[in-house]
């Protein structure tokens, strides 16, 4: 050790700077092996520090809806209303999604695909979100343009919404053109909007290109009914970068009357040793419906303000 050089214990950092530095591991690594080092660590972890922003998305995808019920009830308990991000698959039910609301009033970031949550619940707590500016509610079947115009009326900060639909795995495709009215209608502040594979026609998206004059990105990819004309684009939406509706892969000029569905949602395995478990051990009988269950299209990731990330 060099003379005259003072070294700080890791146990010495401020708490909200261990909670930085444990942002960076995984979740399993910061609620099982953090804890034991120290006093210190231990403390840090059981606080709000490491749970401003709780993404749990790639674990919540092979967890059994159960577990992500009480994986989430826990993080957010101990975030102690300072949740600012929260990302999530496969909310249980509407009281799992009261719960949320109830304890985040500071929630700025709402990503919850795949969450079988109702109208009704998103109508009774929607006013409780009124800090959120991005929200992802792709593949949540259960919902529909009337919960879309109860968060476009209360999130009057909403500028980035994502409301992707699967291609495949919809056996009743319902026309969604009540959702494009909802949206143009109560979300006119909207920057960054996404709706790929919806049942949509070219009259809904205009409709929301001339109401939502903020619009600077737009992704209507698989959405085949929708014809934009280049030359109406150029002279009315100079500001506006549309990516589709046509896209290159297998479901290319399908109507939405063409897609059909199996009748399982949550195709999770279930774990039996814990929150840990992988999929390693679950049946060979299962893959076909877990493979289904668990498609996803995330075609943009990271929104922020300046929509500086990359496509994926």
């Amino acid at each position: 050790m060099e003379a005259g050089v003072n070294y700080r214990n890791w146990a010495d950092l401020l708490p909200d700077a261990l909670g930085l530095i444990f942002s960076n591991l995984s979740l399993q690594e910061t609620l099982t092996i953090v804890p034991r080092v120290c006093k210190s660590w231990n403390q840090a972890v059981l606080g709000p520090y490491c749970w401003q922003n709780i993404n749990i998305l790639d674990w919540s995808y092979r967890s059994n809806p159960d577990h992500i019920d009480h994986m989430l009830r826990l993080l957010v308990t101990r975030s102690g209303g300072a949740l600012r991000e929260i990302t999530v698959s496969g909310i249980l039910n509407d009281l799992t999604f009261s719960f949320l609301a109830d304890h985040c009033r500071s929630l700025q970031t709402l990503q919850i695909p795949r969450c079988n949550i109702s109208d009704t619940i998103v109508e009774q707590i929607s006013t409780k979100l009124l800090a959120v500016t991005f929200m992802d509610l792709s593949y949540c079947r259960k919902i529909s343009a009337r919960a879309l115009s109860a968060i476009g009326k209360s999130c009057k900060s909403l500028v980035g919404f994502r409301r992707n639909m699967h291609p495949i795995d919809i056996q009743e495709r319902r026309p969604q053109a009540e959702e494009a009215v909802a949206i143009a209608a109560t979300m006119s502040k909207l920057k960054h909007l996404e709706m790929a594979y919806n049942c949509v026609d070219t009259k809904n998206i205009v409709e929301i290109i001339e109401k939502c004059k903020e619009l600077e990105f737009l992704d209507v990819r698989g959405c085949w009914d929708v014809k934009l004309d280049q030359d109406w684009l150029d002279k009315r939406a100079v500001m506006v970068k549309v990516l589709g509706p046509h896209v290159v892969d297998q479901f290319e000029g399908h109507s939405c009357s063409d897609y059909s569905d199996t009748d399982s949602f949550y195709d999770y395995a279930s774990l039996d040793d814990g929150l840990w478990d992988d999929d390693d051990d679950i049946d060979d009988d299962d893959d076909e419906d877990r493979v289904g269950g668990r498609l996803e299209l995330r075609f943009y990731e990271g929104f922020n303000e300046n929509y500086s990330n990359g496509w994926v």
